[in-house]
């Protein structure tokens, strides 16, 4: 594919189609067939010059896109010393290590870093099986990425079934429900770990009820259980605190991390552990390895990204920025789409709107890009629109953000007038 020929939207389409995903095509023209080429801050630029605010992205941007501190880190270490020998010991890793380990709760100390988040659970479930706890724990409605093992705490049938047999002896129980998981770990004392996220992204944005993380650390503890909290997608202050689990202050045997971790420019993850569940890696340095663990061109981008975090307040601007959306977009859908059973919640900058009609969902997801924002349908539950916006929206961002909302939701309202009418007839 020749430069010029990268920004002609029909050839992309047409290349995705012959070597990629058709239906990744296919979805892409439902949108308009944009092709993505430039983003800058909470802002994409597609081929024809047309900007969308990035209200999605899966919860990465929480840095914005190319963040200066990030990318002159990246740039740094481009220069120098992108990718290690796996021999020597690497400085970058040594630096993002400590950075990381001075925003996780206290005691998490000890670290693997990994390319993406899914690879993140994968060490955690590993470091289960080498403590003894072979059997599971998820909880419904959990996403925790789609290789063989996380697919298999991943609960739902859609994304399982074409893959079975999956690990054995994994159980699933209602999402907030602490007797039905203490019921589970009585069965097999010492035996369980148990993976659990402190909102649900991918399940539509299901917020627990208050006490619940800090009830499942102490049915854990109780019944011998390694707890694992899945903070890829809610931490680095994607809910307004640096770790969903710190609103309880739950302390987790595992932490994991990832999608923001990165900053936005390189794709990383971590699972951060206590020293006496990582200690039984120490025994073989080995035993579990990846080649692109700890890649110093991925650190450098560790290493801006708690910067960026850090030094600019991104956290308690993600807790203000949430505080001012949700109630927004609560009086919107309220006004335009009160006939239509909906529901709007948030954490932070991790916001749902929930429909009864997942045709409503869709409907939203497809008006808002028309109106310039982009956001995400969530994997695990297609009723549900979910925002993820960068904390370093500007007040104009915002402005426009929800300006633009209000637009597609009366496009919606209109489109769709009779849905009382036909659901109750």
């Amino acid at each position: 594919m020749q430069s010029d020929e990268t920004l002609d939207s029909a050839r992309v389409s047409a290349v995705y189609r012959r070597t990629m995903s058709s239906g990744r095509a296919r979805l892409a023209e439902v949108l308009g067939g944009q092709v993505e080429v430039e983003s800058s801050g909470a802002w994409i630029t597609a081929s024809d010059g047309r900007r969308y605010l990035n209200a999605g992205g899966y919860g990465v941007f929480i840095t914005g896109a190319r963040h200066p501190t990030v990318v002159c880190e990246v740039e740094r270490q481009l220069h120098s010393h992108p990718i290690g020998s796996r021999i020597f010991l690497e400085p970058a890793a040594a630096r993002a290590a400590e950075l990381l380990t001075s925003v996780t709760p206290p005691g998490l100390e000890r670290i693997h870093f990994s390319g993406s988040g899914t690879e993140a659970v994968e060490a955690a479930l590993k470091l289960a099986r080498l403590n003894g706890r072979r059997r599971l724990v998820s909880m419904v409605g959990g996403y925790h990425g789609k290789t063989l093992g996380a697919l298999s705490v991943t609960a739902k049938s859609t994304f399982q079934e074409p893959f079975r047999p999956l690990l054995p002896d994994v159980s699933h129980v209602p999402y907030g429900d602490v007797p039905a998981l203490r019921a589970v770990l009585a069965e097999h004392p010492g035996e369980f770990c148990v993976i659990v996220e402190p909102v649900q992204g991918e399940g539509g944005v299901v917020i627990p009820p208050a006490g619940y993380l800090s009830a499942v650390r102490a049915a854990c503890s109780e019944y011998g259980a390694l707890l694992v909290v899945d903070e890829i997608q809610t931490g680095l202050g994607r809910l307004g605190r640096w770790w969903g689990a710190d609103a309880e202050e739950v302390r987790p045997d595992i932490l994991l991390s990832g999608k923001a971790l990165g900053g936005a420019v390189m794709p990383v993850a971590a699972t951060i552990a206590t020293s006496e569940v990582f200690s039984v890696l120490d025994r073989d340095p080995v035993l579990h390895t990846s080649t692109f663990s700890a890649a110093p061109l991925a650190m450098a981008a560790v290493c801006g990204a708690i910067t960026a975090i850090r030094d600019e307040g991104l956290v308690d601007r993600a807790a203000e920025l949430g505080s001012l959306i949700t109630p927004e977009l609560t009086r919107i859908t309220g006004a335009h789409l009160a006939h239509h059973p909906h529901e709007v919640r948030g954490a932070g900058l991790l916001i749902g709107v929930e429909f009864v009609d997942p045709a409503l969902a869709a409907d939203l997801f497809i008006a808002l890009v028309g109106q310039d924002v982009v956001a995400n349908l969530s994997l695990n539950s297609d009723n549900v629109v979910r925002f993820t916006p960068p904390a370093v929206m500007s007040d104009s961002d915002v402005e426009f953000f929800i300006e633009r909302f209000d637009r597609a939701a009366r496009q919606v309202a209109e489109r769709n007038p009779e849905y009382e009418v036909l659901t109750h007839a």
